[in-house]
């Protein structure tokens, strides 16, 4: 059947371009798995390949598979629901018991979310708690770390990518500074936390004020000891330097919500008489609901998590893959890879988790594209699915603002890029032929522990002339 493939295929119009301009990154040393293929035609339609059904690390690709899975479990305009219950009634405005906050599983939940929920709180009746407030975060959490920079970052983190992970996560796991300048120059940066009028966490400011237009750089990190969290700040600001927001990943993403959710609790006049504390236990079946709040819809939460190629958002999403309590990461991945494997004609599949931030992962560009024609071909998915792909011409991320009009404006794809323990710089999507086809394209390209570093403009210039030649001969 393959000869007959491939024979097919050798007298076809559609093989006038491939993946030669990209191939010439083999000569360097690097690993590549590259296939695109038309998808409304009768007749093979094979554009081009490099060894396809080769295993290769996806990077934030992997997300895309993500996506998918969501899409077919849940729908587009599914959401999440994070509550607050309690076991305990309410006596003239007291809450006779703990108030629970019963995480959802929502990657987007947000300081304003966790307000409202106060503030449905406050119209249930209760002015006061006579028990703690308990952080519940059975369905997951806390989750355990599988790469170093999850790892490292319990204790010190230089961004917010690497936040941990938890059911009852808010602010995307991370804490946010705001840094402005002093008046006067010589004098300490005015800094305060972005989401909370308190004092949560130390600040460890050394950033200095400096002279209208000397500049502005900022150094962060977030580390824990017995102090807890503390973000530590060193640098300079200008004068006339407009306020900038700092984000670093919390040490333990659940205590983060205590904190800011205790904070609101206060403000709001509601005086919680214990300590917080967290629990991986699902409250009991005699707890009632006292307020709630909704996620916004799948479709936005993958926009965002697509586009910006959100880490923390990804793995959170994929956790809600599983169905048993107390989900890890690997599970998440397992669900995915369930999902990939009923698709006919995929092949092998394995995902560490659901936002690629490992080389374990593993998939061909042959099973990437018969995952991406899938979604294609299911109407009701698609547009929510190829809305969360970056158009090269206004691309979120920069660096893929590049190439001919023809790529910038006929390609919508999903870029994934790993540096350690060796470069993954990889990209799958759509794109449009000149005369109106739809096409799928993935490339995957590995180096390895002696392979120099790989650019994005090493790949993207070479595979953007290759699609050109692809789109422009059909």
């Amino acid at each position: 059947m393959a000869g007959v493939a491939a024979a097919s295929l050798m007298a076809s119009p559609w093989l006038l371009a491939d993946f030669n301009r990209l191939s010439q990154l083999q000569e360097k040393g690097f690993s590549i798995s590259a296939e695109a293929r038309l998808l409304n035609t009768d007749t093979p339609a094979l554009l081009g390949s490099l060894n396809p059904e080769r295993q290769m690390a996806p990077a934030s690709v992997t997300k895309a598979y993500m996506a998918a899975a969501l899409l077919n479990r849940f729908g587009p305009q599914h959401r999440f629901t994070s509550q607050l219950v309690s076991s305990g009634s309410i006596d003239n405005g007291v809450l006779r018991g703990d108030l629970v906050f019963e995480g959802g599983g929502d990657p987007g939940l947000t300081t304003e979310n966790l307000w409202r929920l106060v503030q449905r709180l406050q119209i249930a009746g209760v002015n006061e708690v006579d028990g703690a407030l308990v952080i519940s975060q059975w369905r997951f959490g806390p989750v355990e770390c599988i790469t170093t920079d999850r790892c490292n970052a319990r204790t010190r983190v230089t961004n917010a990518y690497s936040a941990p992970l938890t059911s009852a996560g808010v602010n995307f796991g991370s804490w946010c500074v705001n840094v402005a300048p002093a008046a006067v120059p010589g004098e300490p940066a005015r800094t305060a936390l972005c989401d909370s009028q308190q004092p949560l966490i130390l600040i460890d400011n050394q950033v200095i004020t400096r002279p209208a237009n000397s500049g502005t750089e900022i150094s962060a990190e977030r580390i824990t000891d017995e102090r807890g969290d503390v973000m530590r700040l060193s640098g300079q600001i200008s004068t006339n330097a407009l306020a900038q927001d700092i984000y670093r990943g919390a040490g333990d993403a659940a205590e983060e919500t205590a904190q800011v959710l205790l904070g609101m609790l206060n403000q709001a006049g509601i005086h919680v008489r214990d300590p917080w504390r967290l629990t991986s236990t699902q409250p009991p079946s005699s707890t009632r609901r006292l307020a709630a709040v909704d996620s916004q819809p799948l479709q936005e939460l993958l926009l965002r998590t697509m586009n910006y190629s959100n880490n923390y958002m990804a793995d959170v999403l994929a956790l809600n893959l599983v169905q048993t309590p107390q989900a890890q990461l690997r599970q998440a991945g397992s669900a995915i890879e369930t999902y990939a494997q009923q698709l006919p004609g995929h092949g092998p599949i394995t995902l560490y988790s659901g936002s690629g931030l490992t080389t374990e992962n593993r998939t061909s560009a042959h099973g990437a594209n018969v995952m991406l024609e899938d979604m294609y071909r299911q109407s009701a998915l698609f547009p929510s699915f190829v809305a969360a792909f970056q158009s090269p011409a206004n691309g979120v991320m920069r660096f893929i603002r590049r190439g001919s009009p023809t790529f910038q404006n006929n390609v919508m794809l999903k870029t994934g890029t790993l540096n350690q323990p060796f470069a993954v710089r990889a990209a799958a999507g759509y794109f449009r032929t000149a005369s109106g086809q739809w096409g799928v394209f993935s490339v995957f390209v590995n180096g390895s522990g002696n392979t120099p570093y790989l650019s994005w403009s090493e790949v993207l210039d070479p595979l953007s002339l290759d699609l050109d030649a692809m789109i422009l001969a059909n």
